[in-house]
């Protein structure tokens, strides 16, 4: 596959609105694609030239009922019962509450709770990481075709009065919030293993020990799930849970440290990618085994790896990389699940020969990147196998994902300056080719890019300062550029505190960020 297809195949869903017509975008997925990367290549309205303070800034704010933690989702000219045809932006929160709001002028759609009867969104479970209350934190995925109208899937967790806790996936009709397929669904799960929380031979998958903090992966009509613990408080384990999208019955089981403990999926918040057949990423601290004759884990525990899946027969690990270091990693905590998995596109080295090519970094200060036909595995005395290691490229580490745009890779690290760099011959620059004058604090900054095809390219960025966070918008050829940032304006463009790993969204000549109790939207001011 060339690069130029693959670009196709990953962009986000184009919709024509009649024969010759312009071309309307969805992003229906956490950082607008399955290889997860934050591209929005059909942004015709903002451009180099007229995002700045006079033109551009923050036009009005959807208020909801708690934190938004997940990336807003966003549907153009969905057709709403008795209120007519509107470009939705879709938003949930740690309330457990999903909205619908019109995405041009803020107006309420609709709203719907998930919670159970004399149920509660989730107490914090004296973990700091999602607080005070922990509901829908997850970006959902939407699938358009899916049910009479299209299908937003979110995965939401509760307590009731008994201090009973519940995790279940929801199916809800775009166009009302109204449960679909049966659902919701309660998430259950045992898989064969002696590790944390295991009985008569199988590790339990228990409620209230998990959250899930990634976002939703749709492959092949399935919504895979990731499961991550409160502050690392055990017992718990690594699992992948697999749900049908038409019938919301489950489908498939993973636990990636079924004889150990740990090894928890959660990224920052990004979602696992996928090349639309096989998925990636980055599994956090846990139980790695020694290794099989064929270089596997003797007891199928993979923590702190980097982590393909094939979704062929069983859910299975099909293969993986793990640097040399990553026992001592664990045992430190600095680990690999603290960044998202990028699948880059297809790329010809300099004898012509095409690299099949993923990305990804955690706490350590390097850059990894596998080749996906052959990941490298693990080696105790170097990291040769893999197909490209850059030391020390990300002092601060990371706790976001990157972004990628016309064979540059952004990344934004803890406390250091938002980067960018560039491949070439299929290799990436060992030192950026640019940066931001901005330095981005903790949790660092998961960009997201706005471009017309390789036109207009823009990068996106939240940096977290008290009491307003700022957004921030730079030329994508050279991030020394910046062209507006939601300070230069005074106070009109503050938006208060956005949500911990906090993503924009671009589409459709707007932005539009998630915040402790609203959605605040950017765009051309009025003139």
């Amino acid at each position: 596959m060339t690069s130029k297809v693959f670009c196709a195949a990953i962009a986000v869903l184009a919709i024509a609105i009649g024969a010759g017509t312009a071309v309307a975008t969805d992003v229906a997925t956490y950082h607008n694609n399955m290889a997860r990367t934050g591209l929005n290549p059909n942004e015709t309205i903002l451009t180099l030239s007229n995002v700045n303070s006079s033109s551009f800034g923050k036009l009005f704010t959807m208020p909801v009922d708690g934190k938004i933690d997940a990336e807003p989702l966003y549907l153009s000219s969905v057709a709403i019962p008795g209120q007519g045809t509107h470009n939705v932006l879709y938003a949930v929160t740690e309330n457990d509450s999903v909205y619908a709001f019109d995405a041009d002028n803020g107006t309420l759609l609709w709203q719907v709770s998930v919670l159970g009867s004399a149920e509660t969104a989730s107490d914090d479970h004296n973990c700091l990481n999602i607080y005070p209350s922990i509901g829908i934190t997850s970006t959902p995925v939407i699938d358009r075709k899916s049910g009479p109208h299209g299908t937003i899937y979110v995965v939401a967790m509760s307590e009731d009065s008994s201090g009973n806790y519940y995790q279940r996936i929801h199916a809800l009709d775009v166009t009302t919030g109204s449960e679909e397929f049966g659902g919701p669904t309660t998430i259950a799960a045992k898989y064969p293993g002696t590790g944390d929380n295991s009985q008569n031979g199988y590790v339990v998958f228990d409620p209230a020990q998990y959250a899930e903090r990634q976002a939703l992966l749709l492959l092949n009509g399935v919504i895979y799930t990731g499961w991550t613990s409160h502050c690392d408080t055990r017992p718990y384990t690594g699992w992948v849970i697999g749900y049908s999208e038409s019938t919301l019955q489950q489908t498939s089981v993973l636990d990636v440290t079924p004889n150990g403990n740990s090894g928890s999926i959660w990224m920052s918040g990004a979602g696992m990618a996928s090349d639309g057949k096989s998925i990636y990423f980055l599994d956090a601290n846990g139980t790695f085994d020694t290794l099989n004759k064929k270089g596997f884990p003797k007891s199928a525990d993979f923590g702190n790896g980097f982590l393909k899946l094939s979704t062929e027969n069983k859910l299975h690990v099909a293969d993986y990389f793990e640097m040399k270091s990553t026992r001592k990693e664990s045992e430190h905590d600095t680990d690999f699940g603290s960044g998202g998995a990028l699948v880059l596109p297809d790329m010809k080295d300099g004898n012509n020969k095409t690299w099949h090519l993923a990305i990804g970094a955690g706490k350590d200060f390097n850059i990894y990147i596998v080749d996906r036909t052959n990941m490298g595995k693990y080696s105790p005395k170097n990291d040769n196998a893999i197909y490209q290691e850059i030391d020390k490229a990300l002092p601060g580490g990371i706790w976001s994902m990157p972004a990628y745009f016309n064979g540059s890779l952004y990344y934004g690290s803890v406390d250091y300056n938002l980067v960018q760099f560039t491949f070439s011959q299929a290799k990436l620059s060992t030192a950026p080719a640019s940066s931001s004058a901005a330095i981005f604090p903790y949790p660092g900054s998961t960009p997201s890019i706005s471009a017309n095809q390789t036109q207009n390219g823009i990068v996106w960025a939240i940096e977290r300062k008290l009491p307003n966070d700022i957004l921030h918008a730079y030329d994508a050829t050279n991030l020394q550029n910046e062209l507006y940032n939601s300070t230069q304006a005074g106070t009109r463009d503050h938006f208060g505190r956005a949500s911990h790993f906090g993503t924009p969204l671009i589409v459709n000549g707007k932005v539009y960020v998630g915040t402790n109790d609203d959605v605040a939207v950017f765009g051309l001011l009025s003139k």
